[in-house]
């Protein structure tokens, strides 16, 4: 008989709120990650301590913010107010301690300065925070949350404002690394919201003059079927367009926070944009043909907002404010004023508009007959075939998809065996695709339903309708490491960029590394997933050393493999430059055969050609 487990006083204890934050920091900043996702704890870290010199900036105080990122350090410094120098210490320390919670002073702020500063304090091995004002200058510092130097109050002739600096804990962030292009992206959305404001990240300047003009017309992936329709009034801001991309891509944003998971604002947008649409044309046009290749920036300025999370992605608040309107009425008015005056202003901008919506309708009609076909020949092979292994997390479609889910994509039934029996089965499924993928690029969507790997791999992620559907988190590539791998894995990236770009574009799509050499001897054993490590390797070993080079995912052991998938899985995010749009990038590497592209291969291949003679020469 299973011995009684005893439940009295002595199991009954109080945290203190650091040690809370350390053993629950899920609660506080989300998913920890190592920076490969955009939204990995790291960025939220950043992002708490931007978000104080933002609302500085908001309320008419400091037009500038430096950030400074080297070897996993941070420093964030402001020239707003400075933090009053009595309260330096218990601003960044005690909970629910803050400015924010009096509205005359921050009236329509991005958090409540609560809980932010004391989870990244709480999380960083190293924090510090310096605040100068009135001629004088308070410095304290930290470790883990613990007060390790509280400075006296001393004069100083340093500008007002206040400097933070910390750096993450790595026991909680393992293997952690700030990725430039994450960090870039939040600093634009910073400067597009808040025009007149100058960020300097390493020497390079953020600046922004049209706001989510400038936002819309930097992130489209293709060119705009007409200008950027551009209107605001005090408390919103909304920028719109369509291309002839597929899918519906919004950026979203509360107090000038990026709501990434959308929320109350945008649905409201997008229900208070078909009802404008319909009303301005006085047609009863589908609202998937109105929403179809829509691009559209929105930008709302709330009372106490109410968000879903701790981090912010997403928007509960279903009024404006206290005492204000409805957030479905406060759009709705809104763009029932100045989206239909803008139309009625600018006929040719409403004439392309019409002719994308009747593109789409068409578009849409020719599609419903084998869209049918499509799914019914989808649960027939699913049925009876074992490409995808899914994962044991039930998905409810009232209920956000668990973060934690992953599906690997595979070549081949080797590779496929081998994630398959070490993977976790609750949250990682394997999709087994069968020879290389159709290249996509130029064709219509009626392709994915017609071509049965497509239309199996489009059921699996359940990204038909909507990519609000998507059923796992991340969508990783695992394919081998040689010219095979490689096509296969950019004819998948085209496949996604041409039909789902915005599951790129959300951070979704992921390339798996897995390790190019063993290094061994008898007692030791190294995986390398570059060539630099591979001799750091061999000079460990003294040169005398074993060298495996893996071409195939199928030549990894099982057990090696557990290895590469586990909590030190290495992915690398698939982000798109902003020196081209999408369209350019896959007519360079999918289009027809170009100078450009010839030269490239043969570039690459004399790398590749080095990398071999160098391994032989060992």
């Amino acid at each position: 008989m299973a011995e009684e487990v005893q439940y009295t006083e002595d199991n009954i204890r109080s945290l203190d709120w650091k040690e809370h934050i350390r053993m629950r920091p899920g609660m506080y900043i989300g998913k920890l990650g190592d920076g490969s996702s955009y939204d990995d704890g790291i960025y939220v870290l950043l992002k708490e301590v931007l978000d104080n010199s933002i609302d500085e900036f908001v309320m008419g105080n400091g037009r500038t913010i430096e950030v400074t990122i080297k070897d996993k350090t941070v420093k964030v410094r402001d020239y707003g107010r400075g933090v009053p120098l009595g309260k330096v210490v218990d601003v960044v320390s005690k909970i629910n301690t803050g400015g924010k919670y009096d509205s005359k002073a921050f009236k329509k702020s991005v958090g409540l300065n609560g809980v932010g500063t004391k989870a990244v304090n709480a999380l960083s091995t190293y924090f510090r925070i310096e605040s100068c004002r009135d001629d004088k200058m308070k410095a304290a510092e930290f470790s883990k949350g613990e007060l390790t130097l509280d400075s006296p109050i001393e004069e100083s002739s340093r500008r007002k404002g206040t400097k933070v600096i910390f750096t993450p804990d790595e026991s909680i962030f393992h293997n952690y690394q700030y990725r430039t292009q994450h960090i870039e992206r939040m600093l634009w959305n910073y400067v597009y919201l808040n025009r007149g404001l100058t960020i300097i990240f390493n020497g390079e300047k953020y600046y922004s003059e049209r706001g989510l003009y400038d936002l819309l017309e930097k992130n489209m992936s293709d060119e705009p079927l007409y200008p950027i329709i551009h209107i605001e009034e005090e408390d919103i801001e909304v920028a719109v367009t369509h291309t002839n991309a597929y899918g519906e891509e919004y950026y979203s944003f509360v107090n000038g926070q990026h709501t990434t998971q959308g929320g109350t604002h945008q649905n409201a947008f997008r229900e208070a944009y078909v009802k404008t649409i319909r009303e301005h044309f006085q047609k009863d046009y589908d609202a998937r043909d109105i929403r179809s290749s829509i691009v559209a920036a929105v930008s709302v300025k709330v009372m106490e907002p109410v968000f879903e999370s701790q981090t912010k992605t997403k928007l509960g608040s279903n009024d404006v404010g206290p005492d204000g309107p409805s957030m479905r009425a406060f759009v709705n008015d809104f763009l029932k004023k100045y989206l239909d005056n803008f139309l009625h202003k600018n006929p040719e901008v409403a004439e392309a508009l019409q002719k994308k919506i009747h593109q789409s309708e068409r578009e849409r009609k020719d599609l419903a007959g084998i869209k049918k076909l499509a799914r019914k020949r989808a649960k027939e092979v699913s049925l009876h075939n074992k490409k995808l292994r899914d994962c044991r997390v039930h998905f409810n479609t009232n209920k956000d998809r668990s973060e934690e889910t992953t599906l690997f994509i595979t070549e081949g039934d080797s590779a496929s065996g081998s994630i398959t029996k070490v993977r976790d089965v609750n949250t990682q499924a394997v999709f087994s695709l069968k020879g290389k993928p159709l290249n996509s690029y130029g064709l219509t969507k009626k392709i994915v339903y017609e071509n049965e790997e497509f239309n199996l791999l489009q059921a699996a992620l359940n990204i038909e309708e909507s990519l609000d559907d998507l059923r796992y988190n991340k969508v990783v590539l695992a394919t081998d490491a040689d010219v095979d791998g490689m096509h296969i894995r950019l004819l998948l990236i085209t496949f996604f960029l041409q039909f789902f770009p915005d599951l790129v574009k959300n951070g979704h799509l992921y390339v798996l590394a897995t390790p190019l050499f063993r290094v061994r001897d008898k007692k030791q054993t190294f995986y390398c997933y570059s060539d630099k490590e591979r001799r750091d390797a061999i000079e460990v070993l003294k040169g005398k050393a074993e060298i495996t080079r893996f071409k195939g995912l199928g030549e990894i052991s099982p057990d090696e493999f557990k290895n590469f998938i586990g909590e030190d899985i290495r992915l690398e995010p698939v982000v798109i430059g902003k020196d081209k749009s999408v369209h350019e990038l896959m007519e360079f590497y999918m289009g027809k055969n170009t100078p450009d592209r010839q030269e490239f291969i043969i570039e690459n291949l004399k790398v590749e050609q080095d990398l071999v003679e160098d391994l032989e020469e060992v």
